[in-house]
Parts: C-alpha cells; sequence; structure tokens
C-alpha cells in the first residue's frame, strides 16, 4: 500500500525535518502551513527537486471544516493518508494568572483541538483499510510540567492522555497510536528563551550536554512509523536523559 503522511505544522522545526524524512523514506508527505508560505514551499520544492512526491496546503488545524479539506484534497492527490503525525502546535511563556481566556482557548484550540480534527478527519480510511499509524508529538513538560507554562504543558500533556486512551480503542482494527514527547529541541520556538540561557541548559542540565536537533525528532517518528510494529500506546521521550525514570 502507499505511503500517504500528513504532518500538521510542518514548515518549519521538527515538522519540517520529520516531513523531509518521511518523503526520502518513501512517504508521499502534505506540508501543512498556517503562516509560512514561503518555508513550506521552498521544502515542497526541494524534496519534488530530489525525486519525492510532496504537496503543501495551507490550513488552521484548529479549523475543523479547513482540516477535513486539507484531508480530502491529500486522498485526491496523493491517496489515503496512512501516517499522521499530529505536530502543529503553539507555546508561549505566561505566569499562570496573566493566562487569559483567549490565549487559553487558542492554545487548546491548535494543540489539541488541532490533534483531534486532525485524526477524526483520517481515520475513516484507516479504519476501512484496518491499518494506519498515528503519532502525536507532545513534549517532556506534557509528562513534568513546567513554570511559566501551564498552558502548554496542559495541552501537552492532554495529548499523552489522547494518545494512549486512542491506541486502546483502536488496536483491534489495526492502527497504531503513539507519542514522541521531545525536550529542549534547538528549533524556532525555544529561541525565545534566549542563546545564553539555551546553552546553560545544555551544559548544566541535559546530561547529554547539548540541545536536541530537528532531525532526531523526526528519526523517533520514523521509527515508530516504520519500525515498532508491534508498539502502540507508549511515550517515547527523546530528552538527552533531561528527565530520566
Amino acid at each position: 500500500m502507499k505511503k500517504v503522511a500528513l504532518i500538521t505544522g510542518s514548515s518549519r522545526g521538527i515538522g519540517a525535518a520529520t516531513a523531509e524524512m518521511l518523503a526520502r523514506a518513501g512517504y508521499a508527505v502534505c506540508i501543512n502551513y498556517i503562516e509560512r508560505e514561503d518555508a513550506a514551499q521552498a521544502l515542497c520544492e526541494k524534496l519534488r527537486a530530489a525525486g519525492c512526491e510532496a504537496i503543501c496546503h495551507q490550513a488552521d488545524v484548529a479549523d475543523r471544516e479547513a482540516v477535513f479539506q486539507m484531508v480530502a484534497r491529500i486522498e485526491r492527490e496523493l491517496g489515503p493518508v496512512t501516517l499522521l503525525v499530529s505536530n502543529a502546535g503553539i507555546a508561549e511563556q505566561r505566569l499562570f494568572q496573566d493566562i487569559d481566556p483567549a490565549w487559553w482557548e487558542r492554545i487548546f484550540a491548535v494543540n489539541l483541538g488541532g490533534a483531534y480534527h486532525s485524526a477524526q478527519a483520517v481515520l475513516p480510511r484507516m479504519l476501512h483499510e484496518h491499518s494506519g499509524c498515528i503519532v502525536f508529538v507532545s513534549s517532556i513538560w506534557g509528562s513534568h510540567g513546567a513554570s511559566c507554562e501551564t498552558a502548554y504543558a496542559a495541552t501537552k500533556h492532554a495529548l499523552i492522555g489522547l494518545g494512549r486512551s486512542l491506541a486502546a480503542e483502536l488496536a483491534p482494527s489495526g492502527i497504531r497510536v503513539n507519542v514522541v514527547a521531545p525536550g529542549v529541541i534547538d528549533t524556532d520556538m525555544v529561541q525565545v528563551l534566549g542563546r545564553e540561557t539555551l546553552d546553560s541548559l545544555a551544559k548544566e542540565v541535559v546530561p547529554m550536554g547539548r540541545l536536541g536537533r530537528a532531525e532526531e525528532i523526526a528519526r523517533a517518528v520514523l521509527y515508530l512509523a516504520d519500525e515498532a510494529s508491534y508498539t502502540t500506546g507508549q511515550v517515547l521521550q527523546c530528552d538527552g536523559g533531561f528527565f530520566i525514570g
């Protein structure tokens, strides 16, 4: 069966690295973005030039209709989605008492609602085929929590619960669901912390002595998709030893 992957939030960072790795591993990929059309198109052209099959599609994953329209296009142009990588997410550091209702609702709509919409959009064909794989991208903060990251951590913790529960529900239908929980990965999202803080984290907190690379998370996703055929309902923590045990 043709391998087709939808990677949400894949114009940059972990999502872009995952889209590229999957494409080079033989997947036809859909690169989803909300604002960075330039980056998404550049990645799409790069992959096509390398002989890969790729399309770009703008959609806010918080918009259910937009997500279903995106999946319908993928099915028409590439084929049924066999792998969903629900990666799209937003973050912002705020004290809990400074979180206004609009931000609380938006971060849940994107980080958790996006996973909900995307999974429901691809599941009908997966259920029909009795086959498929879903990987939710969470975070170490989803398991351990983080000061000034309460809203973000809450959404990422919810993704872990969703992944484990959906895995149990879908296993009899031949569909596997797992979660990747990255640590501090050197992407645009963490640059707000500042280089000095990031360097300090790498040297003083991460046992491996460095930040993670987006390609390393992409490889974890590829492993769960293509190699871990007897693995479902698991959380693969990729954090350089940040949290052990």
